[in-house]
C-alpha cells in the first residue's frame, strides 16, 4: 500500500511545503508556485485534517480521490473535505509556469458558525464527484477579491468579529463554487465506489436517528450487513480507499457530530452523549478527549468565553 502523510495541522503543512508560519493556526492561503514539497512526499497520498479547496493553473496530470481517478486536465478547481485521501499524480515533464491558490479551513474554526451546518451539503468534497471545476477568466475573477477578503482579515488583528467576516467569505466563495459546477455539469459524474458513499449515508443516518438511542453506536458488523457485504471486506475496501478502518470512520463521524452539538444546542453532554449512543457518558468522554486533547466541556466553554 502506498505511503500516505498524514497532516493534522495547517502549521505541519507549512512545514512540509516549506513556507513559514501560518498567520493564522486555523486558515490560511498558500500560493501554489511557492509550494516545496519533497519527494518523498510528492510520492505519497495525502490526508488533512481540514478542507482544502484549490485552483492550480499548469498542472497536467491525475489526481486520485479515494481510488478513483479526477480529471484535472480539462479542470483547475478541486475540493478536498477531511479524513479524505488524495494523490496528484504529475506529468513526468513539469510546466514550470504553475500558478495558483489553495485555501486550507481546519474543522474547528467553523464550529459554532452558521457554516457549520451546511457546509455539508455541498457534495464537490464528496467522493462522489470525479470532475475537477474549469473555470472562466470572469468566474475566476469573481472569486478572487473572496480570496483576498480571507486573507486580509486574518493577516490582520484577530477580534469577536474575525471568524463570522472570514467565515462569510468562505460560505460565499463556496456558493458561487456551486453555481459554477452548475453551470458545468447537469449531471454529476458518480465514482463506482458506491460502498463508501453508502456506508457514509448509512452511519450518519443512524447517527442522526433515535436507532443511536436504542441500540447503540453501529457496529462494524451490523454496518456490513446493511451494505450486503462482510465485514471483513468493508474493512479492507475502506483501508484501501480512505487509509482508516470502519471503526476510525465510526469515532470520527461521532466526534464531528459532537462538536456540532456541543456548540450549536444546548443539551448536556450526558444527553448528547446518550443521544449518540452510548451506554455511558464516561465512554464517551474517553473517546472525545483522546480525539480532541480536550474533553467535552472544555470545547464547549471554548466557544463561550
Amino acid at each position: 500500500m502506498q505511503n500516505i502523510c498524514k497532516v493534522k495541522t495547517i502549521a505541519d503543512f507549512h512545514f512540509l511545503s516549506d513556507l513559514e508560519t501560518p498567520k493564522h493556526p486555523l486558515v490560511s492561503i498558500i500560493n501554489y508556485s511557492g509550494l516545496n514539497i519533497s519527494q518523498k512526499e510528492r510520492d505519497s497520498s495525502w490526508m488533512l485534517d481540514c478542507y482544502l479547496i484549490a485552483i492550480k493553473r499548469g498542472l497536467q496530470g491525475k489526481m486520485y480521490y479515494g481510488q478513483q481517478q479526477y480529471d484535472c486536465d480539462k479542470g483547475i478547481m478541486f475540493f478536498v473535505a477531511p479524513k479524505q485521501v488524495f494523490r496528484i499524480e504529475p506529468d513526468p515533464s513539469p510546466n514550470e509556469n504553475r500558478s495558483g491558490w489553495m485555501l486550507l479551513i481546519h474543522p474547528d474554526f467553523i464550529w459554532h458558525t452558521s457554516l457549520a451546518k451546511t457546509i455539508s451539503k455541498y457534495d464537490f468534497f464528496d467522493y462522489a464527484i470525479n470532475e475537477a471545476l474549469f473555470l472562466s477568466e470572469d468566474e475566476e475573477e469573481t472569486l478572487e477579491p473572496i480570496l483576498n477578503g480571507i486573507k486580509k482579515e486574518y493577516q490582520t488583528d484577530i477580534d469577536q468579529y474575525s471568524q463570522n467576516i472570514i467565515t462569510a467569505h468562505i460560505e460565499t466563495l463556496l456558493q458561487y463554487s456551486e453555481r459554477f459546477y452548475q453551470r458545468q455539469f447537469t449531471s454529476r459524474k458518480v465514482t463506482n465506489s458506491k460502498v463508501v458513499e453508502s456506508f457514509e449515508t448509512l452511519l450518519i443516518d443512524h447517527l442522526n436517528s433515535d436507532v443511536s438511542l436504542k441500540s447503540g453506536l453501529p457496529s462494524v458488523q451490523f454496518l456490513a450487513e446493511q451494505l450486503h457485504i462482510t465485514s471483513k471486506y468493508l474493512s479492507k475496501l475502506l483501508k484501501e480507499i480512505t487509509g482508516q478502518t470502519p471503526q476510525q470512520h465510526i469515532q470520527e463521524k461521532v466526534i464531528e457530530i459532537a462538536k456540532l452539538q456541543l456548540s450549536t444546542t444546548e443539551e448536556s453532554v450526558n444527553e448528547i452523549a446518550y443521544n449518540l449512543g452510548f451506554a455511558h457518558p464516561q465512554s464517551f468522554n474517553k473517546l472525545f478527549k483522546r480525539k480532541t486533547d480536550q474533553s467535552p466541556l472544555e470545547f464547549r466553554k471554548s466557544f463561550f468565553q
